[in-house]
């Protein structure tokens, strides 16, 4: 097969046939264009050649379209226009402004006001950003960020992570915990905050180990430290089942205080001393996205 060495089609070729092609007029168009006649004049020939074709019949009084240029202009015009759609395209994307956004989160997370406020915020400022949720225990956002199938894992915490060094994460939120229990459950009439000493005894209902942030065993360690096993009657794996086995009395449960505003009519609630809860964002420092780079600016500026 022979080798093709024509010259190749350039935009600006393009760019320069379409204005004459307006302007009918190879002087007009050359100032239209900020640059001299002759050559636009060559220009224009030079795509001729190109396309193997006359685009426009020239006389000493007259420029007009031959059939071939009058069917090449709209093909023109698109291949123009769909140019500078690409290039805006990267660079929005070079600024975050397009692109995706992959994010595991916990699953308490949707529950969290703030959390859901920051994600509103940056739907509403990037609003061409497409958003992939994952619902992930722990240890899988860590891996996900840390190999880049995540961008970012929104996570809670009981006590400072360990992560691997390429990774990093901001402060979201901050809060205390309470007990969430049937308003007639015998902890509901004191009028108190809570410590861990009454929960001895009590039934628990928690969050499966895998979804429970360390939770579970962070409890458990603390009742160790004042004498007793913390008696779990089960793990559930969502918060709905959580919220909904607690609110039948088959156990009394422990929420952040964001959580507790889902004030059911059959729960009472009461402060309990012990850890805060911390929401973070985890991003790799390294590898970080546009998109990412711009979630991060919106946490840190509150």
């Amino acid at each position: 097969m022979p080798i093709d060495r024509s010259p190749p089609l350039e935009l600006r070729h393009l760019r320069y046939f379409v204005c004459v092609a307006e302007e009918l007029h190879f002087g007009n168009a050359a100032q239209r264009l900020g640059i001299s006649q002759p050559p636009l004049s060559q220009q224009i020939r030079a795509l001729e050649d190109v396309l193997g074709v006359r685009l426009f019949e020239r006389t000493s009084r007259s420029v007009k379209l031959t059939e071939a240029g009058l069917q090449f202009l709209p093909q023109a015009r698109e291949t123009l226009a769909q140019a500078d759609r690409a290039a805006r395209i990267a660079r929005l994307a070079h600024s975050g402004e397009v692109g995706r956004l992959s994010l595991g989160f916990s699953p308490s997370v949707p529950f969290t006001p703030y959390v859901v406020d920051a994600l509103a915020r940056f739907r509403a400022s990037y609003p061409d950003v497409s958003i992939e949720l994952n619902e992930l225990p722990r240890e899988e956002q860590i891996s996900g960020v840390e190999r880049g199938t995540l961008d970012i894992g929104i996570l809670r915490a009981f006590s400072p992570l360990m992560l691997p060094p390429q990774l990093d994460t901001l402060p979201l939120q901050c809060e205390g915990m309470m007990v969430a229990m049937r308003r007639d459950h015998p902890l509901a009439q004191l009028p108190r905050e809570l410590g861990l000493s009454d929960l001895a005894g009590e039934q628990l209902i928690l969050f499966g180990s895998m979804n429970g942030a360390g939770f579970n065993e962070l409890l458990a360690e603390h009742c160790a430290a004042l004498g007793f096993q913390p008696t779990v009657a089960l793990e559930a794996q969502s918060f709905g089942t959580l919220v909904g086995l607690t609110a039948a009395g088959l156990g009394i449960t422990i929420l952040s205080r964001s959580l507790a505003r889902f004030n059911l009519d059959t729960l009472a609630f009461r402060s309990i001393a012990m850890p805060f809860s911390s929401h973070l964002v985890m991003f790799h420092i390294r590898h970080a996205s546009p998109a990412t780079r711009n979630f991060r600016k919106l946490i840190e500026a509150g």
